[in-house]
């Protein structure tokens, strides 16, 4: 992937060498109702239990469940940084490649959310940590993997995910890593064109928990079909892949599928509890945004199961 035609984003906050108060103190998800169908907390025990890295299972799935209706939350007790972190592009060669997909997100997303919805779009900031940090939607951990909080609108990403991925999950290379950072974006752009509210409120409506997992699929195929999206627009317009990237994210886009996680850990695969999709679902929500480059292609909620 060439990503140094891409530039250098500033909206980043790099904790990763801070030292944070509290980092034992878990997060606290309001009471009455609480956590709902999907919780990342039955998820990640789940995910345990298996033995697979709870990221993987839950991804977006804490998306949703640490929203109330509206996307508020009660206010939760946050870890506390000893000093402030400092924020805009990374001297390091891995966090100015981070900046750099970051900026080319910004601005594929700047262009065509007006142009295509009449939208206008606004930044999120991308923190980078190691091992735990605060976050608005609660403690934020290496075990959950890149995640997205609507609440604070923040993409937190510790970088050993992408160790994980080289090592257990077979994929692995640059623009797998930048699929990996859009997708996150993706959540942040259905944030903002107002589906995520609209999901949760959603879910806590579900008769069952396979319903409200089923939706938690469909936010999660969007964002895939979000980050196919942003990689046609910043190929078009910088020339970003190299042969094999396509190949690459592909590959990874079918590592973490829902179906191929089970059955590496429990020798089946059980649909009902699958909340990001099957590896071909994935893979085919990432095709066609990048085939089309259009939003509305990524509709999923229209789409048959």
């Amino acid at each position: 992937m060439r990503w140094d035609q891409l530039g250098q984003s500033d909206n980043i906050e790099d904790r990763r060498s801070q030292d944070y108060a509290d980092a034992g103190a878990g997060p606290s998800f309001g009471g009455g109702g609480g956590l709902g169908l999907g919780t990342i907390v039955i998820l990640g025990v789940l995910a345990y239990a298996f033995g697979i890295n709870p990221a993987l299972l839950i991804g977006g799935a804490e998306v949703l469940s640490n929203m109330r209706s509206g996307g508020q939350v009660a206010q939760q007790r946050l870890d506390r940084p000893t000093r402030q972190a400092p924020t805009g592009a990374p001297a390091d060669r891995q966090g100015q490649f981070i900046s750099a997909v970051l900026a080319g997100n910004e601005r594929v997303w700047s262009q065509i959310l007006p142009e295509q919805k009449g939208i206008r779009f606004d930044p999120a900031r991308l923190v980078l940590f190691n091992g735990v940090t605060g976050s608005a939607c609660g403690r934020a951990q290496s075990a959950m993997g890149p995640f997205y909080c609507p609440i604070d609108r923040k993409i937190y990403l510790d970088t050993s995910f992408f160790r994980d991925m080289d090592r257990r999950f077979g994929g692995g290379g640059d623009f797998a890593y930048a699929y990996v950072i859009s997708h996150e974006m993706g959540h942040h752009i259905e944030n903002l064109l107002g589906i995520l509210p609209k999901v949760q409120r959603a879910q806590q409506m579900a008769s069952s928990r396979s319903e409200a997992n089923n939706l938690s699929v469909r936010v999660e195929l969007m964002a895939d079909c979000l980050s196919g999206v942003w990689a046609a627009h910043a190929d078009q317009n910088w020339k970003i892949l190299e042969k094999g990237d396509i190949e690459k994210a592909i590959s990874t886009a079918q590592a973490i599928g829902d179906d191929r996680l089970q059955r590496s850990a429990q020798g089946y695969a059980v649909p009902d509890s699958f909340t990001h999709g099957s590896s071909a679902q994935r893979v085919e929500w990432f095709q066609r945004g990048l085939q089309t480059g259009k939003i509305d292609a990524c509709n999923t909620f229209t789409a048959q199961r």
